[in-house]
């Protein structure tokens, strides 16, 4: 990690950072990505298929079973602050994703496993917070899935967030800025601006880069 002229904590290229989602102290995913680029105001990451990382183990047990009832635990395990991780091997795509200082959501591409360039998907989050090992934030669970040509969009897992928003996961003032963010979203998309102005079609993971992984000792709080 380097200091730029602002005095903001920049990562490398090529380095190795988690991103964790944490809520009130405790870890609730650690996924280990490697940096693409950092500008300080921009944070770009990529994690592809062989890397592993720490995920709830409800969330493990849906993507192995397709048991939605099971998934259905995830927010009520969230308000109650009672979750167990276990580790978990990305598969299938490869992922870019894009965070901004202090905004409320970030922004992704999907490669299949020939490079082929899906559409576009945006997480509502909590502002990042670097970490001497990478960035925290937390998924607060609404999605927007956006067509490659930015030509629709439609929200995804909306009954979670009402969900979190009933058990009181996320409060009003939180409420307010995501819905604000969400609004921009939509601006952006529709004005492709912001990230939606850039190509990301083209982006070549480098064969050679070695698969990113925790770190032994991955901090828990």
């Amino acid at each position: 990690m380097t200091v730029d002229g602002a005095g903001a904590a920049v990562f490398r290229e090529g380095a190795t950072v988690v991103r964790r989602d944490v809520l009130r102290g405790k870890v609730w995913s650690a996924t280990p990505c490697r940096v693409i680029r950092d500008s300080g105001a921009t944070l770009m990451l990529a994690c592809w298929p062989g890397v592993e990382m720490l995920a709830p183990t409800t969330w493990i047990e849906w993507l192995r079973t397709g048991d939605h009832t099971v998934r259905g635990q995830a927010v009520p395990n969230l308000a109650a602050g009672r979750w167990e991780l276990d580790r978990w091997v990305w598969r299938d795509t490869t992922l870019l994703l894009r965070y901004e200082a202090d905004r409320h959501f970030s922004v992704s591409r999907f490669f299949d496993a020939e490079g082929r360039c899906g559409g576009w998907y945006v997480d509502f989050i909590r502002p990042v917070q670097r970490t001497p090992v990478g960035v925290d934030t937390f998924d607060l669970l609404v999605d927007l899935v956006v067509a490659a040509d930015l030509s629709e969009h439609r929200w995804k897992d909306e009954d979670e967030y009402a969900q979190a928003r009933r058990l009181g996961l996320i409060d009003d003032a939180l409420h307010r800025r995501v819905d604000t963010a969400r609004q921009q979203v939509v601006s952006l998309i529709e004005s492709r601006q912001g990230p939606f102005a850039d190509d990301w079609s083209s982006w070549q993971r480098d064969p050679s880069w070695p698969v990113p992984r925790l770190p032994q000792e991955t901090p828990a709080d």
